[in-house]
């Protein structure tokens, strides 16, 4: 009996759920039930009622904030569309607006109805232009990380900005061979030419929304930020009277010729040209996000410099020499390889060399020390690898010769002859300096030293010995050997005559 009375009571009570719980949630439909209660939304948004049925509700979301609940998602999208017709189609043709990149709508199951607010949010998106367009994301890599990432209208504009920027580095023929895979052979005169051309990191482009403030339109924007990324500050050096272009380049942070003729294309084709007194020019050098490897070859002739041999003759008064068989420096034919980023050389290696003409090693006959200290009047470079990055004269008041070590920017400075260490100091202009008597007429100048030499004054140096290290202390701008030779006390160019320039490329 209880059983049948239980069930009785269950069966009556599902059927007024059914009948009147519809009816009490129509009674507190209305506004009333809503008064006073908001939600966490910017604009206040106060509930006005409870449904019947569950229904789908838009919440739209700016970088984790809550905007408010979307009435009507159509009138949303049509405003986008409006504003993409009144103020961005002309600009940005084919593309479309959507909401900002920070911006999502989220959807939600539920009973409550909301204010209507979506004038105030369109007003918000409005006047905080929170606006997004249709664009190409150039996004680049290393290691698998973005690095940088870029935003074009025009994919095939960015491609030919990129192609420009590429060619800045490698002929446009060469680069257009190796494209097609054709053959590259060895140098078989002298010169350098390059052989291959890479990019260090890894690029995609994709389509991608982006605020139109991030998006470039031309190519002369894509190809600023290929230079400089999101670097906007530069220096800029006012060309003086008899300025060169390597003298530009050796008073601004050690630049080359062609390092300053690269940042100011529209001003400068050759690095020979004339500079008129008065022209600004551009010294920040390139800041890309992206590496531009270029592999060269450079074949050129080089000096073989000879060995000096002591022999002791005890026939002769102690203090006394003589030159028994005059040395002559050889030569050789010396094939490098060479790697350079964004038009500056970062490394380089003997491939192979051919000697193309012996040296002959100078006998000198002492009467006492196998090394006397007396240079043998004919110099050698003070840096390997030698090359030159400011010529004597090159700008105002620049009397020596300033050389680089291509391939070990911090190399050894050596001895360019047999001689004295006869003095070893500092000096705001020169920095560590190191000044070689080689006791026959000569003496010899290196300058800018990393560190203070560690030969003690009145040591005998031997022609080729390390004496120090290339630096750039006192005023100097870049790593080198500021280089001069004084000749019976008066200075002299060390390319007049006492090395070898013509045979050492320019940096």
């Amino acid at each position: 009996m209880k059983k049948v009375l239980t069930l009785a009571v269950c069966v009556l009570a599902s059927i007024g759920i059914v009948i009147f719980l519809p009816s009490f949630f129509h009674v507190f439909t209305g506004t009333s039930l809503g008064k006073g209660i908001e939600t966490e939304g910017m604009f206040n948004q106060t509930v006005t009622g409870i449904q019947s049925k569950p229904s789908t509700v838009y919440k739209l979301y700016n970088d984790g904030e809550l905007l408010g609940t979307v009435s009507s998602t159509d009138k949303i999208a049509d405003h986008l569309k409006e504003v993409y017709s009144d103020k961005y189609e002309e600009e940005f043709p084919g593309s479309a607006v959507h909401l900002g990149r920070d911006m999502y709508m989220t959807e939600e199951i539920g009973y409550l109805t909301y204010s209507d607010v979506d004038d105030q949010i369109i007003q918000y998106l409005d006047d905080n232009e929170l606006y997004s367009l249709e664009a190409t994301q150039v996004s680049i890599a290393e290691e698998g990380e973005v690095t940088a990432r870029m935003y074009v209208m025009d994919e095939q504009l960015y491609q030919d900005a990129l192609n420009e920027y590429i060619s800045y580095f490698i002929d446009p023929k060469v680069l257009a061979s190796i494209k097609n895979g054709d053959a590259v052979s060895d140098l078989t005169s002298y010169g350098t030419k390059e052989t291959g051309v890479s990019i260090s990191q890894d690029i995609k482009t994709a389509k991608a929304n982006a605020s139109p403030k991030e998006i470039r339109l031309t190519k002369k924007e894509i190809l600023e930020y290929l230079e400089y990324g999101d670097e906007q500050n530069r220096e800029y050096y006012t060309v003086q009277a008899y300025d060169t272009v390597a003298g530009v380049g050796a008073k601004n942070y050690g630049l080359s010729a062609a390092q300053v003729m690269n940042i100011n294309r529209d001003k400068i084709s050759s690095t020979d040209q004339v500079l008129p007194e008065g022209e600004s020019l551009c010294v920040t050098y390139f800041e890309s996000p992206i590496d531009i490897v270029v592999t060269k070859q450079t074949l050129r002739q080089e000096s073989v410099f000879f060995e000096t041999q002591y022999t002791e003759d005890d026939s002769m008064t102690i203090g006394t020499q003589e030159v028994r068989q005059e040395g002559q420096n050889g030569t050789r034919n010396a094939l490098y390889d060479e790697k350079w980023i964004n038009g500056v050389l970062s490394g380089g290696s003997l491939s192979s060399s051919v000697d193309t003409k012996q040296p002959i090693s100078e006998v000198v006959a002492v009467g006492t020390a196998s090394n006397p200290g007396v240079g043998t009047g004919v110099f050698r470079y003070p840096v390997d690898n030698a090359a030159i990055t400011c010529h004597w004269g090159c700008y105002l008041g620049h009397r020596g010769t300033d050389f680089i070590n291509k391939y070990e920017r911090w190399g050894d400075v050596l001895a360019a002859d047999t001689g004295v260490i006869e003095e070893a100091g500092y000096n705001s202009i020169s920095g560590n300096y190191v000044i070689i008597n080689h006791n026959n007429g000569y003496k010899s100048y290196y300058g800018h030293m990393r560190v203070a030499c560690d030969i003690p004054e009145g040591t005998a140096v031997e022609k080729g010995q390390v004496i120090g290290h290339i630096g750039m202390t006192g005023k100097a701008t870049g790593p080198h050997v500021h280089f001069y030779i004084v000749e019976n006390g008066t200075r002299r160019d060390a390319c007049d005559g006492f090395v070898d320039c013509d045979a050492v490329l320019d940096n």
